[in-house]
């Protein structure tokens, strides 16, 4: 559950939307904007995927679609949310002709752990707010109800990819979202209602388990991503020579994306950089690791998350769908 930051004897001052985004830019954030707790307008489209089992086993997305739906319920006393994107980005390297023989991980899981990281500045950004009037400040980052993508959209950060990802003109879609539900009355941005994606296919034609069966429709349970860190299960035997050498995450569908191939930056945020470990050329990188040697090396990381049984069912996997020829 996410800190509710208090602060009532700063309820004399407010702040303005403009004095949020300065803040949010002085903490490294690459966009803030502001956004309305207005009922999800499709929020239909959600019961819909649910009952289509598109959600596989992640149940707590069932628990929570009635505040999802309506993200004024995530806090009562809560009347916009802050929006911040956290770009993660960095360029994999040409310099190595094997690096595309390697087993591979999504970017954003070689640096540090962005629910400690990004949340620990959206956490400073609450406190920012508490200190200019507001008497509610709770900071989210992937760890409540909250449909980040959809406030994004609200908040005029970006539109919702045939991906499913939140696009942002001119910078692509390889960012975190945060999000602070607070009481200030900030002015709510403009939300983003162009659709940019035109009628490129590239992610939908890209995807090695066909998990995008439709334009910004997702089946969960043929994703890459959820094959390798939320399913909890062994990767069925139609769907694992798919993986394509993928042991945790999958970029495919954004690295693809035109406006990323186009835009996408590098991050200025020395915590998302890749680390050396673990060696993705090393078919037994976790195979005699101990719990203790992967909690201290990767405790930090996002592949805490399967932890090391999984991991090193994930590793083999990957290592027998690796390509083994080619650049």
């Amino acid at each position: 559950m996410a800190d509710r930051v208090k602060h009532p004897e700063a309820r004399n001052r407010t702040l303005e939307a403009r004095q949020v985004k300065a803040k949010a830019a002085e903490l490294g954030f690459a966009a803030c904007g502001v956004a309305t707790l207005d009922p999800i307008p499709h929020g239909d489209h959600l019961d819909r995927w649910l009952k289509s089992g598109y959600g596989g086993n992640m149940r707590y997305l069932n628990r929570q679609a009635r505040k999802r739906k309506n993200p004024q319920l995530a806090d009562i006393n809560a009347t916009r949310a802050v929006v911040v994107l956290d770009n993660y980005y960095y360029s994999e390297s040409t310099s190595n002709p094997s690096i595309g023989r390697q087993v591979k991980l999504a970017r954003y899981a070689r640096g540090q752990d962005y629910h400690r990281t990004t949340f620990e500045r959206v956490q400073a950004l609450a406190e920012f707010l508490t200190e200019g009037g507001a008497a509610t400040a709770r900071p989210y980052v992937d760890t409540g109800p909250v449909q980040e993508r959809e406030l994004a959209q609200r908040a005029g950060l970006g539109w919702i990819g045939k991906n499913t990802m939140l696009i942002r003109p001119g910078a692509g879609s390889f960012c975190f979202i945060g999000t602070v539900f607070t009481d200030l009355e900030l002015a709510p941005d403009a939300p983003l209602a162009a659709d940019h994606c035109g009628t490129c296919t590239a992610c939908l034609d890209a995807c090695p388990t066909a998990a995008l069966v439709a334009p910004r429709l997702l089946d969960a349970t043929r994703c890459i991503s959820y094959l390798t860190i939320e399913s909890g299960q062994p990767i069925p035997e139609a769907l694992a020579p798919k993986l394509s050498g993928w042991a945790f995450g999958c970029d495919i569908c954004n690295d693809v994306c035109p406006w990323n191939e186009r835009f996408a930056a590098a991050t200025t945020r020395p915590e998302y950089q890749p680390r050396p470990e673990p060696d993705t050329s090393d078919p037994d990188c976790f195979s005699n690791m101990t719990e203790e040697d992967f909690t201290a090396r990767f405790g930090d990381t996002p592949l805490a998350r399967p932890g090391l049984g999984r991991m090193r069912q994930n590793w083999k996997t990957a290592f027998a769908t690796r390509p083994t020829s080619g650049p």
